[in-house]
C-alpha cells in the first residue's frame, strides 16, 4: 500500500509541475513542452530529487509520446504525405546525410576511434519528431505545408536512422550481419509503406462494422487498439513505436472525421504527454559537463547538429521559398529521446566512453529546449494573421 501511495503521489506531482509550468510558459508566449521539459529537470534525481526515476513513469511516458504522434496522425491524411512525398524525401536523406558527416568527421578527424566516430555520427542523425509534433500541434498548424514535410521527413529520418543503428551496433558486437540489417530494412519499408497505400483503404471500407458493436465509445476502442497494435509491431521490427503510433493515426484520419476521434483523442493526449517530456527533463544530469573540454566539445558537436539539419534538410525544402526551407529545417533539428537512445547503446555496447555519451546529451536537451520557442517566432506571423480572423468573425457575430 505505501508503494501505491508513492507511485500516485508521484504521478500527481509529475502531472501537476508539467501542467503548471507548461501554463507559465505559455503565459509568456513560448511553448508549453519546455515548461515540461524543465518541470522534469527541476524534480528529478538530478536537482532536488524529488520525484525518482523508476520504470512506472518511463512506461507512462512512452505511452504518453505514443498518443502523442498518435493524435497528431489523426490530423494528417495519408494523401497530404503523398502530396509532399518528393520534397520530404529529399529532407529527410539531406537531413540524415550532412549531419552524419559532420559528427563523424569532427570525432575521426580528433583522433577517437573509427567506432566512436561512427556512433557520435548515427545520434545526430536522429530526429526527434515528438518535440516538432507537440509545438505545431499546440498552435493549431499541422495543417501547414512545411508541417507535412517535416512529418514525412521525419517517418525516412527513422528508417534510414534505423539502417545505420542496425550496422554500427552489429560493429559494436563485433560483427557486421548483413543479413540482420537487409532484414530490417525490408520489414521496415515494407511496413511503412503497406500502411500509407493500402492501410487507410481497407479502414475506410470496413470501419464501418465498428457501428454494430455495442460498447460505449466503440469506434474510440478500435482506434486505440490499432495505434497499441501499430506501435508494438513498429517496435517489434526495430523501428520506433512512435511511428507505428503516427502511422496508426494516419491511417485512420478519414475514418476519424466522423466520430470526432481527434476530439476525443486530445483528452487522452492532455493527460498523457506531459509525462513524457517531464521523464525527458528527469535525465538531463548536468553534472556530466563538469569538465571544461567536454563542454567545449559538446558545444562544437551541437553546433553541427544544428547547422547539418538547418542545411541538409533547408536545401531539400528550397522549393518552398527561403521562409518554409528555413521552418522545415528547424523543425527537424530536435534530438531528443532518440539521440539520447542512440548514445546509451553505444555506452551499453562499449563502443563510446562516458564522456561521449554526455556529449551527445548535452547536445539532445539543447536542440529539444532551443527549438520550440524558434518555431513559434517562425510562425508568428501566420498566428498573427489566424488571431486577427479569429476577432474579426467574433466581431461579425456579435455584430
Amino acid at each position: 500500500m505505501e508503494h501505491l501511495t508513492r507511485v500516485l503521489f508521484d504521478i500527481f506531482l509529475i502531472f501537476a509541475s508539467a501542467k503548471l509550468l507548461g501554463e507559465l510558459f505559455e503565459r509568456f508566449r513560448q511553448p508549453a513542452v519546455v515548461g515540461e521539459v524543465l518541470a522534469g529537470l527541476l524534480l528529478g534525481p538530478y536537482l532536488l530529487g524529488i520525484v525518482p526515476h523508476s520504470p512506472v513513469y518511463e512506461g507512462i511516458a512512452e505511452i504518453g509520446v505514443i498518443f502523442l504522434l498518435f493524435t497528431v496522425g489523426l490530423e494528417t491524411k495519408p494523401s497530404d504525405i503523398l502530396k509532399v512525398g518528393v520534397v520530404a524525401s529529399k529532407v529527410g536523406l539531406l537531413g540524415i546525410l550532412l549531419p552524419f558527416v559532420l559528427g563523424f568527421g569532427l570525432i575521426a578527424y580528433l583522433g577517437h576511434p573509427t567506432l566512436e566516430a561512427l556512433f557520435i555520427g548515427t545520434a545526430l542523425v536522429a530526429t526527434s519528431v515528438g518535440i516538432t509534433a507537440r509545438v505545431l500541434g499546440d498552435m493549431g498548424l499541422i495543417q501547414e505545408i512545411e508541417s507535412r514535410i517535416i512529418l514525412g521527413a521525419a517517418v525516412i529520418d527513422d528508417i534510414i536512422g534505423m539502417i545505420l543503428l542496425a550496422v554500427v551496433s552489429s560493429l559494436g558486437e563485433g560483427a557486421l550481419s548483413w543479413v540482420r540489417i537487409t532484414l530490417v530494412a525490408v520489414e521496415a519499408i515494407a511496413f511503412t509503406l503497406f500502411l500509407g497505400l493500402v492501410g487507410s483503404r481497407v479502414i475506410n471500407r470496413y470501419g464501418r462494422w465498428i457501428e454494430r458493436i455495442k460498447t460505449p465509445q466503440a469506434p474510440l476502442v478500435f482506434s486505440i487498439l490499432i495505434c497499441l497494435g501499430l506501435s508494438a509491431l513498429s517496435s517489434a521490427i526495430g523501428m520506433a513505436a512512435i511511428i507505428g503510433a503516427f502511422m496508426a493515426g494516419m491511417v485512420l484520419a478519414e475514418f476519424s472525421e466522423g466520430y470526432h476521434l481527434v476530439e476525443k483523442a486530445e483528452a487522452i493526449y492532455a493527460f498523457l504527454v506531459p509525462f513524457f517530456f517531464f521523464v525527458m527533463g528527469s535525465h538531463i544530469n548536468l553534472a556530466v559537463m563538469a569538465s571544461g573540454e567536454i563542454i567545449w566539445l559538446a558545444l562544437v558537436i551541437t553546433v553541427l547538429a544544428v547547422v547539418g539539419k538547418l542545411v541538409g534538410c533547408g536545401i531539400g525544402a528550397l522549393s518552398l521559398g527561403r521562409s518554409g526551407a528555413l521552418i522545415v529545417g528547424v523543425g527537424m533539428v530536435p534530438r531528443g529521446e532518440v539521440g539520447i537512445i542512440v548514445a546509451m547503446l553505444g555506452l551499453r555496447l562499449h563502443a563510446i566512453p562516458e564522456s561521449m555519451y554526455a556529449l551527445v546529451i548535452f547536445m539532445s536537451v539543447v536542440t529539444t529546449l532551443a527549438v520550440p520557442p524558434v518555431l513559434r517566432v517562425l510562425f508568428r506571423e501566420r498566428l498573427q494573421t489566424r488571431e486577427q480572423a479569429t476577432i474579426w468573425t467574433a466581431r461579425e457575430k456579435a455584430g
